[in-house]
Parts: structure tokens; C-alpha cells; sequence
């Protein structure tokens, strides 16, 4: 049976394999089910907006937390229900709590303290974008996974840069063919597609907020030229560079 632990009034932790203990759930509560040892190694969390415990029984660890709490706490309102891969960092803090060291009270409040801990670095990269879905029976491994958001990363982040497929292939550490394979099956999208729309909601930015010609804007979004820049721009917002900077103008 699960061990309870009653972290705050917005806030229960259950840790163990097996069932719950009895009583009547928090009501009004969202659900954090950790599986820290899944299928290929692949650790992930579940999240649930209802607090129904069904089919958790096999997870090591679960949050009940108050969905006003989170709200008030985290500015996170209830969301669908998903399943995420749990990355390197969380996962270590996950297992130092169902692998406590400690005894007793000692033991009981560290597990207190890194349930608190786990719950806010969830959160944290839930806003930071770092959390990818996954289907619990993907033969995806946590390392691909890994390798597959620092390549998203490097695109968020060094998108101005000549970044190609081999390049990111050599920077995270898997062959080029895997990383392209993988990065569609995570994010549903290719690796130009989002190197492209990450190029195109910047310039879109740049449009808006400067007076930039739409030439210089181009070149700052790695168009070589501006015919090229308008096709794509065009494509993904429906009008010109021209026509939105006038629109925004407008407005």
C-alpha cells in the first residue's frame, strides 16, 4: 500500500507501489502520477484534472494538489489530461523521494520538503516549455528524448544561426537520420518547419515593434532574400511583411 503523506492542506503525496490507502480523496484537485521506472527506461508523469486515482496504482509516486492552489501558487489553470516524459533533473528528485534516506520523522520530512521541491521544478519547466508528450508505450528511449528537446533548444535558442540537420545531429549526440525521425514523432513537426516558424514568429515580432525595413528584418531572420522572406512570411500569417507592419500601423 501506497504511504500517505499529508504535505499541506492544498497538498497530499502518496509514495509506493500499490494501492491507495482509504478515505475519501481531496476533492477539487488535480492528479501528478509519477512512473520513475517505465517501459525502455522512459520515465514519465501523468496528469490528471479530476481526482480519480484509477490505473495509478502501479505509479511510485502521486501528487493530489488543490487546483486553486496551483492556480494561486503556479497561474496555472486546469489543462487536458497528458502524459509527459519526465526529464533527467526531475527524475533524480522523484527517486530521492521514493528512495528516501532517513528514518522515521527525519525521513518523513525530507520526502515533505522534496515533494514541495518536485511539484515547483515541474512547474517551472511546464512554463519553460521543456516537458514533452509521450505515449506511454513509445519505444522511444529517455536518452532520445533528451537528445531530442536539447535539439529544440539549440533551434529556440540559436535560431539566427546556419543550423542544419547534421549539425544538431553532431550537437546532441545521435545520427542525423534518428534525430529527424524522433523529432517528428515528439513534436509532430519537422526540424525545418520549426527552425522556420521560430525564424518567421521573430520577424513577425520585429515587424511590429521596430522600424526596421522589411530588407533588415529579413536578414536578422536568416532570409537571404527578401522574395524568399515574403514567400514564407506569406505562407504562415496570410498576408505580407508589408500589409501586417500596415495593419499593425492601423490598429
Amino acid at each position: 500500500m501506497k504511504i500517505e503523506i499529508r504535505v499541506s492542506e492544498d497538498m497530499v503525496s502518496y509514495i509506493g507501489q500499490g494501492p491507495f490507502p482509504d478515505g475519501e480523496p481531496m476533492k477539487d484537485t488535480v492528479v501528478f502520477a509519477f512512473f520513475v521506472t517505465g517501459q525502455q527506461g522512459l520515465p514519465w508523469v501523468a496528469y490528471r484534472d479530476a481526482p480519480d486515482l484509477d490505473g495509478l496504482e502501479g505509479s511510485q509516486l502521486v501528487f493530489m494538489v488543490r487546483a486553486e492552489a496551483c492556480q494561486r501558487v503556479f497561474s496555472r489553470s486546469r489543462g487536458p489530461s497528458a502524459n509527459w516524459h519526465l526529464p533527467e533533473a526531475l527524475h533524480r528528485v522523484a527517486l530521492s523521494i521514493t528512495d528516501c534516506e532517513g528514518q522515521g520523522e527525519a525521513r518523513k520530512t525530507l520526502r515533505l520538503a522534496r515533494s514541495i521541491e518536485l511539484l515547483c521544478q515541474l512547474h517551472a519547466h511546464l512554463d519553460a516549455g521543456d516537458l514533452v508528450t509521450v505515449d506511454c508505450d513509445t519505444d522511444i528511449t529517455a536518452r532520445e528524448i533528451e537528445s531530442i528537446v536539447r535539439a529544440r533548444r539549440i533551434i529556440d535558442q540559436r535560431w539566427r544561426e546556419k543550423l542544419t540537420i547534421p549539425l544538431l545531429a553532431r550537437e546532441v549526440g545521435v545520427n542525423r537520420d534518428k534525430l529527424v525521425r524522433r523529432f517528428r514523432e515528439v513534436y509532430g513537426e519537422t526540424i525545418h518547419n520549426a527552425l522556420s516558424e521560430r525564424r518567421l514568429d521573430e520577424a513577425r515580432t520585429l515587424l511590429l515593434s521596430s522600424d526596421l525595413p522589411v530588407s533588415s528584418v529579413a536578414h536578422r531572420c536568416s532570409y537571404m532574400s527578401n522574395a524568399s522572406f515574403t514567400r514564407a512570411f506569406s505562407r504562415r500569417f496570410g498576408l505580407a511583411p508589408t500589409a501586417l507592419r500596415h495593419q499593425g500601423i492601423a490598429a
